[in-house]
């Protein structure tokens, strides 16, 4: 009972924390004349992952890098097959191709660079820090781009969200500097619960932490995306609910991973290795391939999608270790904990 109260919680604060964050950096932004697109690049981009971000760095600290990679790589996996399915299902995702080629490249490149700097079998400072490199040459080169279309000082291209934002009047600057300290709070305290949590239900159902790392941290911390994706659904922004989860998919490699691998060498875990990178690049290429030789994702797709993902938690719970063939041993570190 403890172990839910404690999943829910660690969600709840994630989620909840996460919005005040991107909410009250936005407003100090503004206050701070930032153009809104530098705003949404930055601030809204870093801020949905952040629970990505404090989950993976506090997991790589406890010594369990199972949860840390795991998330990641599980959140990428989680944010095409389950959220964009969900959304297609909602209602049918139509895009322009020609919009997406530069981001398509760089979510396929940054899947493609991760699992090549993986197979040395640990993220090193270095390789931290060349992801970090490549994500903020990649940030200035989309940000010249979008300033030379003109588009820097116009909110209507910005996410739903940041739109009601821009329309609401920004906050006293107290009450945004609150808002960012307590979404930090929030964030970080939600993070500890659901990383114990994680811990004991590894324990209770006899799988190793990078089980508990690819399915259910994985899904808590993309609760955010989740939610900007099915809303924007409801709402008719497939464009939104696209970008949003390319852009956390170049994020959650190159930023988390970056940064986790330049605090603290991480050891990548043998499943991972073995399966769960392959099938992280397969889905990626299958969802770019849909989106631009299809110009979108119908709602067969969407539950094709969606079926994946549920064979794929099944296949997490009840036999990867027979696909992989690599014996599950992180319990005994979970039991050390």
């Amino acid at each position: 009972m403890i172990t839910v109260l404690q999943l829910a919680g660690g969600f709840v604060l994630l989620l909840f924390g996460a919005e005040f964050l991107v909410r009250g950096a936005v407003s100090v932004a503004r206050r701070l004349k930032v153009a809104p697109m530098i705003i949404g690049m930055t601030i809204v981009a870093y801020g949905t992952t952040s629970p990505e971000l404090v989950v993976s760095l506090q997991a790589a600290y406890d010594g369990l890098p199972g949860i840390s990679v795991g998330n990641v790589v599980g959140s990428n996996i989680c944010n095409i097959l389950l959220i964009l399915g969900t959304s297609a299902l909602i209602f049918p995702i139509v895009v322009k191709p020609q919009l997406l080629y530069r981001d398509a490249t760089m979510m396929m490149g940054a899947a493609l660079l991760f699992t090549a700097l993986a197979y040395s079998g640990t993220i090193e400072r270095w390789q931290g820090g060349l992801m970090i490199v490549l994500l903020v040459a990649y940030t200035l080169y989309a940000f010249q781009q979008e300033r030379i279309k003109g588009k820097a000082n116009d909110p209507g291209d910005m996410a739903e969200e940041l739109s009601e934002e821009f329309a609401e009047g920004p906050r006293p600057l107290w009450l945004a500097l609150l808002s960012v300290a307590g979404g930090v709070v929030a964030v970080v305290t939600g993070a500890k619960l659901l990383i114990a949590a994680a811990m004991d239900t590894a324990r209770y159902l006899g799988v190793g932490e990078e089980v508990i790392g690819l399915t259910i941290v994985a899904v808590g911390t993309s609760l955010p995306e989740f939610a900007t994706a099915v809303v924007a659904a409801f709402r008719r922004h497939s464009d939104i609910a696209v970008g949003n989860i390319m852009g956390a998919g170049i994020y959650n490699l190159l930023m988390i991973m970056g940064l986790v691998g330049l605090v603290m060498p991480i050891p990548v875990p043998a499943q991972i290795l073995a399966f769960d990178l392959w099938l992280m690049i397969g889905v990626t290429g299958v969802l770019l391939a849909f989106l631009l030789l299809r110009g979108g994702l119908s709602r067969p797709v969407g539950a094709m999608f969606l079926a994946g993902f549920v064979a794929y938690t099944a296949l997490q719970y009840y036999g990867v270790e027979n696909v992989t063939n690599q014996p599950i041993s992180a319990i005994d570190r979970a039991k050390a904990f």
